[in-house]
């Protein structure tokens, strides 16, 4: 599986942005996809993750009714909503896929990764 992360960019504190991950293959809905992100000097954290029909979803305590997690498997495409952005959002972003259904916020679970797109939140 290859994924590729767009939506990035330079947002004002207050606004949004629309992340998505397309993934290549034929095989997209028996995947969980997951949302990661890493700013500077920083750890790799979860953001947020979805099983496979969409029908389950985890977001991290920092970004839970600010940030939401979807996915169309006709389209092989995850995304993340993300509103109220504040300036501690600046970081890149990671999308991944794990084999198996469950949204698993543990980043060493997944077997590939995103290159990451950036997202700058401006005070």
């Amino acid at each position: 599986v290859q994924l590729q992360a767009s939506g990035g960019g330079l947002v004002q504190a207050g606004g949004s942005l629309r992340l998505s991950c397309a993934a290549s293959g034929r095989t997209f809905s028996s995947y969980a996809m997951g949302w990661f992100r890493q700013a500077p000097g920083k750890e790799r954290e979860f953001v947020a993750a979805i099983n496979w029909s969409g029908g389950s979803t985890n977001h991290a305590g920092s970004v839970k009714g600010r940030f939401t997690i979807s996915r169309d498997n006709a389209k092989n495409t995850v995304y993340l909503q993300m509103n109220s952005l504040k300036p501690e959002d600046t970081a890149v972003y990671y999308c991944a896929a794990k084999r198996g259904m469950a949204p698993v916020s543990i980043a060493g679970v997944y077997d590939y990764w995103g290159q990451g797109t950036q997202v700058t939140v401006s005070s």
